[in-house]
């Protein structure tokens, strides 16, 4: 089994172990990324808007 794969399997375990210890918390987590890239393409669409 090479390291990578390792890594991989070990990353996942974490990340259940972590939504089922703390679930309210990994939800606002995922909120807040939603929110962030919400944000990010916005801006993104209105640059593109103002090129045209």
């Amino acid at each position: 089994m090479n390291l990578k794969k390792v890594i991989t399997w070990l990353l996942v375990a974490f990340v259940v172990f972590y939504v089922i210890q703390a679930p309210e918390k990994s939800a606002d987590i995922v909120k807040s990324a939603g929110e962030t890239l919400g944000n990010a393409a916005s801006s993104l669409g209105d640059f593109v808007s103002s090129l045209v």
